[in-house]
């Protein structure tokens, strides 16, 4: 399964960051990247489903 990395820039779009094949790893880079850069984080699946938001 192909997770999405994908961050919020400060007008509400959408940009793709990284992909991981494993969901622990991906939580965990998008995790620590979203209280480094404080903006908003997802994932989502390869077929565009929300997988997680991480504020």
């Amino acid at each position: 399964m192909n997770i999405n990395i994908e961050y919020q820039d400060q007008h509400g779009n959408w940009h793709h960051y990284q992909s991981k094949q494993n969901q622990a790893d991906a939580y965990r880079v998008a995790k620590n990247r979203a209280e480094s850069t404080k903006k908003r984080h997802r994932l989502v699946d390869g077929d565009g489903r929300l997988i997680d938001l991480i504020d």
